[in-house]
């Protein structure tokens, strides 16, 4: 025997599922701005961030910029810390929060966001397809390998570049024009 007596047991149960999307759909595309009047960041004992709105409190956020390169300090999403990453909402500028909170965010950021400036390149090698890197950050001595095709070093301005590994990490040149003559030559393959 059928678990539905009739059609219309069926049709209800799409209405509902129909309703349940339609106001998960309408919940994702409301964009909610967070300041200091609405929104309340703390650090949790685990050193993590928490949140509490008006609405809910969140144990635990993340911390995601939509322009980390170009504008790092506005509008940053503030989304919940489980796999699906559903936003909360969005600090315009981190300066309209207190103090203390501009800070937790921003240790969020640069943890998230962790990217070395390269200060001095030693050695860049092309073998097979691939540039095999030795160079000095601001962290210290790194080598790292990268694929030769386009990608891999990009222009964030005239002297800025930005260098992504074949895993992933990314890698900044704050001033091309700032290293020497000798490690400019270096880079000749990719500028």
């Amino acid at each position: 025997m059928s678990d539905f007596n009739n059609g219309q047991d069926l049709l209800n149960l799409q209405e509902f599922d129909e309703e349940a999307l339609k106001k998960e759909s309408e919940e994702l595309l409301e964009m909610r701005m967070l300041d200091g009047d609405n929104a309340s960041f703390s650090r949790t004992p685990g050193g993590f961030v928490s949140l509490k709105t008006k609405d809910k409190e969140y144990e635990r956020v993340g911390v995601y910029l939509t322009f980390p390169l170009t504008n790092p300090e506005e509008f940053v999403s503030i989304r919940e810390a489980d796999e699906k990453a559903k936003e909360i909402g969005i600090v315009e500028k981190l300066s309209a929060l207190p103090a203390d909170q501009q800070e937790m965010l921003r240790e969020q950021i640069k943890l998230r966001y962790f990217m070395p400036s390269i200060t001095k390149v030693l050695d860049v090698k092309d073998e097979y397809g691939y540039a095999y890197w030795n160079v000095v950050t601001t962290f210290g001595a790194c080598r790292f390998t990268t694929q030769m095709s386009g990608d891999a070093v990009v222009h964030l301005s005239d002297s800025r570049l930005l260098v992504t590994d074949i895993d992933g990490n990314r890698y900044e040149i704050p001033d091309f024009y700032s290293l020497s003559v000798i490690e400019r030559k270096k880079l000749d393959l990719f500028i």
